[in-house]
């Protein structure tokens, strides 16, 4: 009986440690109209919706898409400064580069970011915050 209770024990010690795998799965730019902002994606349909496809296993994890732009000159990227967590609240601080060449025009596009991350840790009500370094709000959703 005192081995199962030990096993039974370090089991829930384990689990308890366990990291959560949040990773950045690619970066890239989309054709899709519009302006910042950051959205939850549940399902293929909705990721495919903003012009990308990604190979993500939707019954196990959702996407976080951080869409910035409109830009009409080749080269621009997205650089993540920080991202910090608790229960409540998911912050990003978030920004955007210039090319150093200055770019070359054509057709509007805008960058993204996107993260896979398991279903586990998604909390209902918190709050998605993106701002820059210098602390201007960028976008904002909450998990529903």
């Amino acid at each position: 009986m005192k081995r199962i209770a030990a096993f039974a024990a370090l089991a829930f010690l384990l689990v308890g440690c366990r990291e959560v795998r949040v990773k950045t799965y690619r970066q890239g730019t989309t054709t899709m109209p519009g302006g910042n902002q950051i959205a939850v994606v549940r399902n293929r349909h909705d990721l495919e919706a903003f012009g990308i496809k990604a190979p993500v296993r939707f019954n196990h994890e959702f996407g976080v898409l951080l869409v910035m732009g409109p830009h009409t000159d080749s080269g621009w990227h997205q650089t993540i400064e920080s991202i910090r967590a608790n229960n409540e609240r998911v912050r990003i601080v978030a920004f955007e580069r210039a090319p150093a060449d200055g770019g070359i025009p054509g057709e509007s596009y805008r960058t993204y970011t996107l993260w896979v991350v398991p279903n586990s840790v998604y909390r209902s009500r918190s709050i998605l915050d993106v701002v820059t370094p210098e602390g201007e709000a960028v976008a904002s959703t909450v998990l529903r």
